[in-house]
């Protein structure tokens, strides 16, 4: 594995496009551990849009999990992203609370920047 990779710093893999197969795909190589909740919400998602008969479902699943990848594939950010969450349920600080706030609205903004998501996009 080379410096940059294992630095934490640069991404693991290339960004996938956001198809559930390549969703999936992605997170077996880089978060294993997440594959379980991907596929139970990929269910719950085409449900969802089978009920309804809507593609809304599907595109908010795709979005989220295209997010998560774009985060997980930059170890060190993943990290970063999960020390401020658990910061955030103990803080008690409001200047600390929208510090923490403002860090991860930037990493989140920073992934779906790569992943090439609109976060203003509605359902």
């Amino acid at each position: 594995m080379s410096e940059a990779v294992a630095d934490g710093h640069n991404p693991l893999i290339p960004q996938p496009k956001a198809t559930a197969e390549e969703l999936r795909a992605a997170l077996v190589r880089i978060a294993p551990s997440q594959v379980a909740a991907f596929d139970a919400d990929r269910t719950k998602a085409m449900a969802a849009a089978r009920e309804h008969v809507d593609a809304a479902p599907m595109r908010r699943f795709l979005r989220q999990w295209a997010l998560t990848v774009a985060i997980e594939r930059h170890p060190a950010r993943a990290a970063r992203l999960r020390e401020l969450e658990a910061r955030a349920a103990q803080v008690e600080d409001l200047t600390e609370a929208r510090a923490i706030a403002s860090e991860v609205s930037a990493i989140q903004t920073d992934a779906a920047d790569e992943a090439g998501i609109d976060r203003r996009a509605g359902g």
